[in-house]
């Protein structure tokens, strides 16, 4: 099913529940976007929808504000305290996180009680309010398996369920644990199930079928692989000119707001300390970064406190950020599909943003499979002299890790590698060799224990003897 671009719906056309016309409108909505105009029609009318846009189309309202005028309809009562109603399964703390305060905003003149859970942070916390009970849970695979195997709630009343960025829950190895899940509430016929992605592939329909009510797939008819209003541009450069072409490339650009988007977590540490040593405001978004510091970081990006971030893949989806003029692939991902998530940070609601991307020779191998996923070349842009400033000493920056967890001691993290229901995953944050939980920690080994010599031969007695009589001889 797809749309007509130039036929969206007023919210006010919609039939929705007045208090979520009040939120609408003191939130500045007025008409909808091409997939909450297909979307919503389908939903007030009960029926499962697995739906594919672009990114920062407005999916989340979508859901949101469907599942709500469902719930709305009925007073949610025959159900124990910690069963909750509606349930929204995101890949990262990132998306969860801003999918809640999405849910505040819709929802603030309701009586819905709304509740986020994620690694990293605020264990006791997150679990005494979902004993309190809530009727709209979010959160991410590995925490709500861990509350849900504690017994903290329960599924069986469930009415609507959502899962969101149902791609990246493949690419992050979360499948098993999604089905898990799934598998516990109420069979596909008693319940409203949507499934939103960026794309629709067959392994996505595959899930939808499976654990959906024949679900009615909707397509916008402007779906393109990248969005129109960004400015894509591709740089050639040697491994050590990509800190100068980057600096030369700010000084000449001066965006407001950008992500610069690296592979691994020890390049985010290099490209910090350049950009820090050469007066550059910037933050770090990595797996290691403590979720207290990430939160701070984000809202300090969001509020126009921090111009630059620089980020893992970690960032790449669910980052729900205004006003992004420029993202920077400093490393050119080796997924085609991560680079079309990372460059749509930038250009959402229709507005326009600038997409650098570098690719070097350590990295360029992915930039024939990312042009045949997107369609067309990337444009090459030249390396000028101009562009290759001469950068100052790098500066050193003390890092704030997240704590590793000791043997036996009380984990706070969001149980995913404690309580997996099978099979295996890949890192969350998409650093490229470290092999991370959920929490953004990474795997303590076990320290090795060394081994006692054994006495030796008896061609040596003689000389150990003789040293032991006699300390000062050697």
């Amino acid at each position: 099913m797809t749309s007509n671009p130039n036929a969206t719906l007023a919210f006010s056309e919609l039939n929705l529940p007045a208090p979520l016309i009040k939120a609408t409108d003191q939130l500045g909505f007025e008409q909808c976007t091409e997939i909450q105009g297909l979307s919503l029609p389908i939903i007030a009318d009960g029926l499962d929808i697995a739906a594919q846009a672009q990114t920062g189309t407005g999916k989340t309202a979508a859901f949101l504000l469907g599942a709500f005028a469902r719930l709305l309809e009925k007073d949610g009562t025959g159900r124990d305290q910690n069963q909750p109603r509606m349930l929204v399964i995101a890949p990262t703390r990132e998306l969860a996180i801003q999918i809640a305060k999405d849910a505040q905003d819709l929802g603030q003149f309701t009586d819905l009680k709304t509740a986020v859970v994620y690694g990293g942070i605020d264990y006791e916390k997150q679990r005494k309010q979902l004993s309190d009970g809530v009727d709209v849970l979010i959160g991410t695979p590995g925490r709500l398996i861990d509350y849900f195997k504690q017994g903290v709630f329960n599924l069986k009343k469930i009415e609507i369920c959502v899962l969101d960025e149902a791609d990246r829950m493949f690419d992050l190895g979360f499948i098993a644990d999604i089905r898990y899940l799934l598998r516990r509430m109420p069979p596909p016929e008693q319940r409203l199930s949507m499934l939103f992605s960026a794309t629709l592939s067959h392994r996505v329909m595959e899930l939808a079928y499976e654990h959906m009510n024949n679900p009615t797939p909707v397509k916008t008819e402007t779906t393109g692989v990248t969005a129109d209003g960004v400015n894509q541009q591709l740089f050639q450069p040697a491994t050590d000119e990509k800190i100068s072409l980057l600096l030369g490339l700010i000084q000449q650009m001066t965006p407001t707001r950008s992500i610069i988007f690296v592979n691994t977590k020890r390049t985010a540490e290099y490209v910090e300390g350049y950009l820090v040593g050469n007066d550059v405001d910037c933050g770090t978004l990595s797996g290691d970064v403590r979720q207290n510091k990430r939160q701070r970081i984000l809202a300090d990006f969001t509020s126009g406190k921090l111009p630059v971030l620089i980020a893992t893949d970690v960032a790449a989806r669910g980052l729900h950020i205004d006003a992004v003029t420029h993202v920077f692939n400093y490393d050119l991902p080796q997924q085609a599909e991560d680079y079309v998530h990372r460059i749509g940070r930038t250009a959402r609601a229709g507005t326009r943003g600038e997409a650098v991307s570098f690719a070097c020779e350590e990295y360029s191998f992915s930039l024939p499979e990312i042009q045949d996923y997107i369609g067309k070349p990337i444009p090459l842009s030249p390396i000028t002299n101009e562009l290759l400033v001469q950068p100052k000493k790098a500066k050193r920056i003390e890092r704030d890790r997240a704590p590793q967890h000791k043997k036996g001691s009380k984990r706070s993290g969001s149980g995913r590698n404690q309580s997996r229901s099978g099979g295996g995953g890949r890192a969350s944050d998409g650093d490229a060799k470290a092999k991370n939980n959920e929490n953004g920690e990474e795997k303590t080994r076990k320290p090795r224990r060394r081994r006692r010599k054994k006495p030796s031969s008896n061609a040596n007695d003689t000389s150990q003897k003789a040293r032991i009589d006699n300390p000062d001889s050697k």
